[in-house]
């Protein structure tokens, strides 16, 4: 594997590393979650967090878990974290409500590392993300959102559709039936997930076509590493990246990443970061059709933060470039660290 010369880190010596860390997950019952399959992506919220926590211990820093619930302020509060890791993406089971916990950070005064309570929130609402992106210039399927399943279709939209949950990551309820040919299925798949869910149903024009992750790393300037999906397991008809391959047990040999360039893709992924007041770090999925066109699929302002031996997607690109888990860990520390201190940030590898 090539190793960028600017990847390696100086010492602790030689630049601010915090002395007390808190990583907050999210605080996870069943009976937050509407279906077994949206529990199971939140399930290993508390473990994955650990593993983040022992790369910390490791170089010298004590570190302490939270969950993100109506506890944490007082926690916070007690503990006096220099920095925070903000790795709750539900609230009770809600995406939406996980950008309280920025918010709680906010009032607290504790510098943590990730995007803030606009970010997260609109993470959190894939139509209104998707407005935004075409209103900026960024390519993007063509879509509807649907409060009912009686709801009127755009004549304009294009069979074959996906539907999607509006609020809920994860891949939750991707799989093959996702896909509608017609309007009668897309009517019984937009019944089935209102009645269950009780959100909005986003539907976007399904884009046959190759699938890339675009992750950037917001350093002293914005690094994007984009890595192409390559699908080992055979789903059926369409390619997507279901339930089923990001979270089953055959992950890990259902999706592996190979290294993708485009400059004109790397400013569009700068500039959706911009748009939807990300920071720091951030994934995108990005759909390339039949002519070569770009279309936006998945903007995630709060993506799995994990060392590669996990499975993640974002730090699978990463490794493919060289950037190792551990140096990212410590450059998103330090650079939280000199942004309450008012300095100038570490720049992050050069992405090739």
């Amino acid at each position: 594997m090539d190793q960028d010369p600017e990847n390696s880190y100086p010492s602790k010596n030689s630049y601010q590393l915090p002395s007390k860390v808190a990583i907050l997950y999210s605080d996870v019952k069943r009976e937050y979650f509407s279906s077994e399959e949206a529990y199971l992506t939140e399930k290993g919220a508390e473990k994955y967090s650990e593993i983040v926590a022992d790369y910390t211990r490791k170089l010298g820093i004590e570190v302490k878990l939270m969950a993100g619930n109506s506890s944490l302020p007082s926690e916070l509060k007690i503990y006096k974290p220099d920095i925070v890791f903000n790795f709750v993406d539900t609230f009770e089971g809600s995406d939406r409500d996980a950008s309280i916990v920025p918010g709680v950070l906010e009032l607290l005064d504790i510098p943590y590392v990730g995007s803030g309570t606009l970010g997260i929130a609109l993470s959190a609402n894939k139509y209104l993300v998707s407005k935004l992106l075409q209103a900026n210039g960024i390519p993007v399927a063509h879509s509807q959102l649907f409060l009912t399943a009686n709801d009127y279709i755009d004549p304009t939209l294009r069979f074959p559709l996906i539907s999607k949950l509006n609020e809920t990551h994860g891949s939750v309820e991707l799989n093959q039936d996702a896909v509608s040919e017609n309007e009668k299925h897309l009517r019984d798949r937009l019944k089935y997930l209102t009645s269950r869910y009780r959100e909005q149903i986003l539907v976007e024009e399904y884009i046959v076509g190759r699938e890339v992750s675009a992750v950037l790393l917001e350093g002293l300037n914005k690094k994007v590493y984009i890595g192409e999906k390559i699908f080992t397991h055979d789903e059926g008809k369409y390619k997507i990246t279901s339930f089923q391959v990001k979270w089953g047990s055959e992950t890990k040999q259902a999706l592996s990443f190979q290294r993708f360039h485009d400059p004109i893709l790397k400013e569009y992924t700068k500039k959706a970061f911009s748009v939807l007041s990300m920071y720091d770090y951030s994934r995108f999925d990005i759909r390339i059709d039949e002519s070569g066109r770009y279309f936006f699929l998945d903007c995630n302002a709060n993506p799995f933060f994990c060392p590669p031996e996990v499975g993640g997607s974002m730090a699978l690109i990463l490794d493919l470039y060289g950037v190792s888990f551990i140096d990212t860990l410590k450059r998103l520390m330090v650079n939280t660290i000199r942004d309450s201190l008012g300095e100038a940030r570490l720049s992050f590898p050069k992405a090739i």
